[in-house]
């Protein structure tokens, strides 16, 4: 079975607005117009459950074991991560002083700064990496920044694939009762759940109807219906909340309420209208990002941590989108040569574990 370029070229682009999304809210928090952060929100990370959906199946094991790779994957990606950080503090304390470490952190704004330094290897941070608590890495604030979106991937996966394997024939009732529980939240703001709920909810009905546009095209005809009823929900959001609702899209997005969905729509609706109509059919450099979009995913979040140290100094002597477009270039370059070199380590770190499994197997 050929593999379908259309996915990979919508993963690489949906990780380069992600990029461009991470360097506006994080270092860019410095220098970038609010307006401009806000429209950075347009692909947003919705992208990336939807195009999950069309691309799961209802196969138990198969998918619990993609997922053990990733979870494997992932543990020495942060392992990696934990002595990166750890090292970089004693490399700090011993050549250099806590008041430069501090100055250090300080680049990061106040609400990352961290407020505990220490040589003692902090090991409770690693095991709750390795369990899907995102306490925070001071030298890279901006990864565990943005983890949350990897554990909603774990739990919708594992509730999507049994959704498919054992409720086959009913699951638009399923899309339906996340549709009903999300509108009933919003409703009712003071009944929304914390933790996951929210989160699983929206995400659960977007991965849903993914999976039920798997091999399907929407006709022509019906395409001006669909953006004529996203023109109307944005009118209609605006018209209810007010304009000053646009820059409270990303305080919508954690959890996801009101305005932040109906900002989702314009992307879901273009990812799915060109869903088997944009034939894509060499591998080119958006789709080698959507093919490694994992790795990508990690390195980001460094680069976007080590631009801070550009954006700082420059942002003083350079006009706002000048020195935006040229942070993001660097982002997506240094992104480029972390990813290279995760899949290295990656590689590494699965033949030592391959190693450890042979010596350790019974005879």
């Amino acid at each position: 079975m050929n593999r379908d370029l259309y996915i990979d070229f919508a993963k690489g682009l949906a990780t380069l607005s992600i990029i461009f999304i991470h360097t506006a809210f994080w270092s860019g928090q410095f220098y970038i117009l609010p307006e401009v952060r806000v429209f950075s929100l347009v692909f947003d990370v919705a992208l990336f459950y939807a195009l999950s959906g069309i691309t799961s199946g209802a196969n138990i094991e198969k998918t619990l074991y993609r997922l053990l790779k990733l979870q494997i994957t992932y543990m020495i990606f942060v392992t990696l991560l934990f002595f990166m950080d750890y090292f970089f503090k004693v490399f700090g304390l011993t050549f250099f002083s806590l008041e430069w470490l501090q100055n250090f952190y300080s680049t990061f704004g106040s609400k990352y700064a961290t407020t505990s330094i220490s040589a003692v290897p902090q090991w409770e941070n690693l095991g709750n990496w390795y369990l899907h608590q995102y306490t925070n890495a001071d030298t890279f604030p901006v990864v565990m920044g943005s983890f949350w979106y990897l554990k909603v991937y774990y739990i919708l996966t594992v509730f999507g694939v049994l959704i498919l394997r054992f409720f086959p024939k009913h699951i638009y009732w399923f899309i339906g009762l996340c549709a009903a529980l999300t509108l009933l939240f919003n409703i009712f703001p003071e009944i929304y759940p914390s933790g996951q709920v929210g989160y699983v909810t929206f995400y659960m009905m977007v991965f849903l109807i993914g999976n039920r546009m798997k091999g399907k095209k929407i006709p022509a005809r019906v395409i001006p219906v669909l953006y004529g009823i996203v023109a109307a929900a944005l009118v209609g959001m605006f018209s209810y909340y007010g304009n000053d609702v646009f820059f409270k899209i990303n305080k919508n997005k954690f959890p996801p309420q009101t305005p932040y969905i109906i900002w989702t729509l314009f992307s879901l609706v273009t990812l799915f209208v060109f869903y088997n109509r944009l034939k894509v059919t060499k591998e080119n450099f958006v789709t080698y990002i959507g093919r490694n979009a994992i790795f990508f995913y990690f390195a980001q979040g460094i680069s976007s941590s080590l631009v801070y140290f550009l954006v700082v100094p420059l942002k003083e002597y350079m006009l706002w989108w000048v020195l935006m477009i040229l942070i993001y270039v660097i982002n997506v370059i240094l992104a480029f040569i972390i990813a290279a070199g995760l899949k290295k380590v990656d590689e590494v770190g699965w033949k030592a574990l391959e190693f450890l499994r042979r010596k350790t197997a019974a005879d």
